[in-house]
C-alpha cells in the first residue's frame, strides 16, 4: 500500500507541467514553438531566460519534493526508506515526461531528476552530476549534449562513490541507470540533430 501511494503522489506531482502552464498564463502553447518540448530550455527559448529559470526551479522542485515526499511516507509506514525516495524520484520524472495532463507529452526530465538526485544521493554525486552538466555545455553551447552527459556520467558517479558496503548500494546504482536510460530514450531525437549538425545552440532561436 505505501509503495502505490507513493507512486501514485509522485507522479502526480511529477506531472504538474509548469513550462506548459506558465506559457499559457502568457497567452503561448509552447507546445506549438520553439522544439515543442515543455521544459526550461524551450521555455527559455520561447518566452526569455527568466521565465526558463522559473521553469528549471519549478521542475527542479518537483523531484526533490517527490523524492523527500516518499522519504517521509516509507518512514511513517516503517519501510525502507531509500526505496521510498527512488520510488517517488522515478515516479516524479515519468510523470514529467509522460504527464496525463497533456495526452503524456511532456518535456525530458533532466531538471527534475537533478532535484531527485539532491534528494537521494551523496552531495558529491549531485556536484559531480552538475559540474559534468555545465562543463559540457560552457564548451558546446548545446543544452541537449549536456544534459546527455550528465545523465550518462550518473551511473558512473554513483557506482564509484556510493560505498558497495550499503545495503542500498544496487538499488541507488540501479535507478541511475534506468533514469540515464530514460533520458537518452527522451533525448534520441535530440542525438539525431547533433548527430546531422542540426542541432540548435543556446540563445538561438
Amino acid at each position: 500500500m505505501p509503495w502505490l501511494l507513493i507512486a501514485v503522489l509522485s507522479y502526480l506531482i511529477g506531472s504538474i507541467p509548469s513550462g506548459y502552464l506558465f506559457a499559457r498564463a502568457k497567452g503561448i502553447d509552447i507546445r506549438q514553438k520553439g522544439s515543442g518540448n515543455i521544459g526550461a530550455a524551450n521555455a527559455s527559448r520561447v518566452m526569455g531566460k527568466q521565465w526558463g529559470y522559473l521553469v528549471f526551479i519549478c521542475d527542479f522542485l518537483k523531484g526533490f519534493l517527490a523524492a523527500e515526499l516518499g522519504f517521509l511516507i516509507a518512514n511513517f509506514f516503517h519501510e525502507n526508506l531509500g526505496l521510498g525516495s527512488v520510488i517517488a524520484g522515478t515516479m516524479a520524472v515519468v510523470g514529467h515526461d509522460y504527464p496525463v495532463w497533456l495526452g503524456f507529452r511532456g518535456g525530458k526530465g533532466i531538471a527534475t531528476l537533478a532535484g531527485t538526485v539532491l534528494a537521494v544521493f551523496a552531495p558529491l554525486v549531485c556536484i559531480l552530476f552538475g559540474v559534468v552538466w555545465l562543463v559540457v555545455f560552457l564548451i558546446s553551447r548545446y543544452t541537449s549534449l549536456a544534459s546527455i552527459a550528465g545523465v550518462v556520467s550518473l551511473p558512473i558517479t554513483s557506482a564509484l562513490i556510493v560505498p558497495h558496503s550499503r545495503s542500498d548500494f544496487p538499488l541507488l546504482v540501479g535507478f541511475s541507470g534506468f533514469m540515464a536510460v530514460l533520458a537518452l530514450w527522451r533525448h534520441r531525437s535530440n542525438i539525431i540533430r547533433l548527430l546531422n549538425g542540426t542541432e540548435n545552440r543556446f540563445g538561438r532561436k
